[in-house]
């Protein structure tokens, strides 16, 4: 099975392009949704979060709340990577699992991990190839702001706190431009997945003779 991560910064279109890639028939698996899983209630994880950062960032019903906790780590960078240091171990443990279950029932297939801080975990490293997904900043901040309801001055704290996309594209060996619209990035994907699949039924070849 090819592995294939996917990132790129906030509000720039990666639940979009995952979706094109799931309908082209890829395996995909949302890191956001992992992370929720590892930090339910009741969990290992979200009982260190509350050791890390206090009884705060949960909500009456003793579940987490995201926003409080996002708003505490998005202005603190120290904050940012005790919780990244508490998280990512466990997220890649949950990555992995799911992989090697796909692995079992289709070895010729594409998985692929859409995860924001990818290259900053360095868990980048455990993929065949690596897609980034960019656009342009004025619209990522403008998308940014509608989404998630927020003042520019807090839109611009985020990206802000986060890699740089032109950085973020050194790594990659596919980009895909959300700039200008659906048809378009639907275009795009589609050339990606089809650069990917030759990949997959060479990479499953190799690993039906080892």
């Amino acid at each position: 099975m090819l592995r294939v991560g996917l990132t790129g910064s906030i509000a720039v279109g990666k639940s979009f392009v995952t979706g094109v890639l799931s309908e082209l028939g890829c395996h995909v698996l949302d890191a956001d949704a992992v992370a929720r899983g590892v930090v339910a209630q009741g969990t290992p994880g979200l009982r260190a979060l509350v050791e890390a950062f206090g009884n705060d960032i949960l909500q009456a019903d003793g579940t987490l709340d995201r926003a409080r906790l996002g708003a505490l780590v998005f202005a603190d960078a120290l904050k940012r990577i005790r919780l990244n240091a508490l998280l990512h171990p466990r997220i890649m443990e949950a990555q992995d699992e799911q992989l090697r279950r796909w692995e079992e029932i289709d070895p010729l297939g594409i998985a692929v991990v859409d995860a924001a801080l990818l290259i900053e975990s360095g868990g980048y490293k455990r993929f065949d190839k690596l897609i980034v997904v960019h656009c342009r900043p004025e619209l990522q901040l403008e998308r940014l702001m509608r989404r998630n309801d927020l003042a520019r001055d807090e839109a611009e704290q985020r990206i802000v706190a986060q890699m740089p996309q032109e950085q973020k594209m050194s790594y990659a060996d596919f980009t895909i431009d959300t700039s200008d619209g659906f048809d378009d990035t639907r275009r795009q994907v589609s050339e990606v997945y089809n650069a990917l699949r030759p990949l997959a039924a060479s990479e499953g070849a190799e690993a039906g003779t080892r």
